[in-house]
């Protein structure tokens, strides 16, 4: 079955050779050395990095709301508003995920099943306001299942944070993983899914903290939780790919998000086509219903 695994993951973008850069201070050689200017290596697996605009062609610092809805929808949100749209869509942004989310695309093409891969807690449909974020949005207009806890123990879906760390601190009674194993788990969705989005969102938060320390224990572990995942998979059938909204996490001498372009690494089937469609962040949707349908 052919399927593709989109793995976003906020706040990464692609900086210097600065020692505020943890990319280049502190992450081994890898899926994420090219996440600094210029280093060029080859990416594991075969792999391809297309540096992605992210800003769209509207003045000021990218952010998530825009972003994340021009990566779910194809359609340039920050054009449509005029501006960046920071934290969660607005209603105007909620209307372009609700017709045009690639969920909702994927279904009115009767491509599926697929999924959004996170976990969510009960406390997130009983806590009040309930902000609504961009996948949220886009989950909500296909009318599709939202993963709960239930899901996690029978592997079908992660926590943002896929070590479950978060979660036991918080009390919640679930196994810590490695990032291996979930890893594993999440190349194993595209056994059963022909469109799988998983997001991951602590990037942006050590970002915003300028933790140099957050980011030397976690990036490393991100890196093993893709590769993991790439391990996993056919990729002679799947497509991975990675992508982000806006920088931040590789500028750690400053807390607001970055001018710079984020990577998309794109690895498995189709890998050439879509990185040769792929300049800037409306070609993310696009370019996985093509690999999908065609």
């Amino acid at each position: 079955m052919r399927s593709v695994i989109l793995i976003f993951v906020d706040g990464v973008g692609i900086g210097q050779r600065v020692p505020s850069n943890p990319f280049h201070t502190t992450v081994p050689k890898g899926i994420f050395t090219n996440f600094v200017d210029g280093d060029g290596f080859d990416l594991p697996f075969d792999g391809l990095l297309v540096a992605t605009d992210p800003r769209l062609g509207v003045e000021g610092r990218p952010q998530s709301a825009s972003g994340q809805t021009t990566i779910l929808t194809g359609e340039n949100a920050p054009r449509l508003l005029g501006y960046h749209k920071q934290g969660f869509p607005n209603e105007t942004l909620r209307a372009v995920i609700s017709s045009k989310s690639i969920f909702r695309q994927l279904k009115e093409l009767a491509v599926g099943p697929n999924l959004f891969a996170n976990t969510y807690t009960t406390q997130f449909f009983t806590s009040k306001p309930r902000w609504k974020s961009a996948t949220t949005v886009a989950v909500e207009a296909a009318d599709m299942q939202f993963m709960r806890l239930p899901d996690l123990f029978g592997k079908q879906a992660l926590f943002h944070d896929f070590t479950n760390r978060l979660l036991i601190e918080r009390g919640v009674d679930v196994p810590e993983y490695s990032p291996e194993r979930a890893g594993r788990i999440l190349g194993s969705l595209a056994e059963r899914y022909r469109f799988v989005l998983y997001e991951h969102f602590l990037t942006d938060k050590i970002g915003h903290d300028q933790d140099f320390e957050a980011a030397r224990s976690h990036l490393p572990m991100l890196a093993a939780f893709v590769e993991s995942c790439l391990a996993y998979v056919d990729l002679d059938n799947v497509t991975v790919i990675l992508t982000s909204d806006h920088g931040n996490i590789e500028d750690l001498s400053v807390r607001n998000h970055t001018l710079n372009d984020v990577p998309t690494l794109i690895w498995g089937r189709g890998r050439h086509f879509a990185a040769s469609a792929i300049r800037d962040l409306t070609d993310i949707t696009p370019t996985i219903i093509k690999l999908l349908t065609e």
